[in-house]
């Protein structure tokens, strides 16, 4: 089991929000290659990265950031995610050092763009569900789709993605626990491997995670609970080692 330290970036600065709102954002660092670094002494074995601007603006708008914490950590494997919506930006992300990319609202509202965007980079590409009540929410969250989770990522499995970044809006954020049902449902539903977001909280987290680790669950991004220091991020990675490995 993965632990997937999450860096977000708004204006950029390493943030976090809370369920996908732009006005309600607690800065954690004003330098995020700093920030990127001291998960990696912790042991983060890959990286979450969000161009929140970027998802608002349909865009990148962090890409010099995240080149930045490429360029310093060229070994880490990064995903980033925000604003990915053509394939020019696929390609300068993955040229910029971007081990994998992550496709939201474009994988919704465009189906053929991902069967299209997985021949051209095969390997490279996850796809990011948010989900609230079973259906997707597109556009940084601000609309809910009519489109059943289960459906999509059986639709993007078929068409070659890696992985499904599953986020559960209502946890995202809130330190609420993780959305176990929905996400071990999710990753019943397919063979690809499903990452969980969205609730991680404390150690039993990691521990309740492990133990649905083989339904399909590779990894789990954390986020607001590593800055608020209720999960020590090395603790969390030598936990889920240890368990993974039993």
């Amino acid at each position: 089991m993965l632990l997937i330290p999450a860096i977000d970036l708004k204006e950029g600065k390493c943030v976090r929000l809370k369920q996908g709102r732009m006005e309600d954002a607690t800065i954690y660092s004003a330098d995020p290659v700093d920030m990127a670094g001291q998960w990696v002494e912790a042991g983060a074995r890959r990286l979450h990265i969000v161009d929140l601007d970027g998802a608002f603006a349909g865009k990148p708008v962090n890409a010099g950031v995240v080149k930045n914490i490429a360029d310093a950590y060229p070994d880490l494997p990064i995903q980033i995610g925000g604003g990915i919506r053509d394939e020019d930006t696929i390609q300068a992300y993955l040229d910029a050092g971007v081990q994998y990319v992550i496709i939201g609202t474009k994988a919704v509202n465009v189906p053929h763009f991902v069967s299209d965007i997985c021949s051209e980079f095969p390997g490279h590409i996850i796809i990011g569900l948010d989900a609230k009540n079973g259906k997707v929410a597109i556009d940084g969250w601000s609309k809910l789709s009519h489109h059943d989770v289960i459906d999509l990522a059986q639709k993007f499995e078929q068409d070659g993605v890696e992985a499904i970044v599953y986020t559960d809006i209502s946890r995202d954020g809130m330190m609420s626990g993780v959305s176990l049902e929905s996400t071990v449902a999710l990753a019943q539903a397919i063979t690809i491997p499903v990452i969980a977001s969205g609730g991680i909280t404390n150690l039993d987290d990691i521990t309740n995670l492990c133990k649905v680790e083989d339904e399909g669950i590779m990894g789990a991004i954390t986020g607001r609970a590593i800055y608020e220091g209720t999960l020590d991020f090395a603790e969390g990675q030598k936990l889920a080692d240890e368990l993974s490995a039993k």
